[in-house]
């Protein structure tokens, strides 16, 4: 796979190599973005074929400001520290989350409980965890944190400031879901925090 190209402030061209040993502010080249779908589409599709026994088929991805979510579902949240920095996430409907922890588990689930919560947080680790190990090999070693779900009605979620989320629909049979993720390159050196970029949670009325 070629370097990707990107330029500094004085414009500058520099390889993906020079581009971690210098400290100034850089703008990726969209290549990039091109390949973290990539990643994400791969990722997904192996997880879903190998762990749950689901063939699932990727749509186009768009870009969004902020990481809608249904109204009316589970969210499940992992966030990625290093390089660069930003959450990734699966969000799906209360059905298809049951379909999830079903096949994972191999017990039927009628209903959202604990357990399928606990299902979604799992393979939202595995296929974040496979997209941080394609990116290491990019963008030098990464961290994940531990899954966060949210499982409610009339909610949304979105992200403070500009980061723009990147969003691969994905769709088996009837059912349907979203892997999101939003990164941002990591302004602080040798010391990367760990954690969501800043997701807030809004309510209904």
């Amino acid at each position: 796979m070629a370097a990707a190209v990107i330029h500094d402030d004085e414009g500058k061209w520099l390889t993906e190599e020079a581009k971690w040993e210098k400290g100034a502010r850089l703008m990726i080249d969209p290549a990039i973005r091109e390949r973290v779908i990539h990643f994400v589409i791969a990722a997904t599709q192996e997880v879903f074929s190998t762990m749950l026994g689901m063939e699932v088929q990727a749509g186009e991805a768009v870009d969004e400001s902020a990481a809608p979510s249904p109204k009316d579902g589970v969210v499940s949240l992992v966030g990625l520290g290093g390089p660069w920095k930003g959450t990734g996430s699966i969000c799906c409907s209360p059905a298809v989350a049951c379909k999830i922890a079903d096949a994972l588990l191999m017990a039927e689930h009628p209903g959202v409980d604990d357990e399928v919560l606990d299902a979604v947080a799992e393979v939202t680790n595995m296929v974040i965890g496979n997209v941080k190990s394609r990116l290491e090999e990019e963008v030098g070693a990464m961290y994940l944190s531990i899954p966060t779900v949210i499982y409610g009605r009339n909610f949304a979620t979105k992200s403070v400031g500009q980061n723009s989320w990147t969003l691969v629909p994905f769709t088996c049979g009837e059912w349907a879901l979203q892997v999101q993720i939003c990164l941002i390159r990591n302004q602080e050196g040798q010391h990367p925090k760990l954690g969501f970029t800043n997701p807030q949670l809004e309510h209904g009325g």
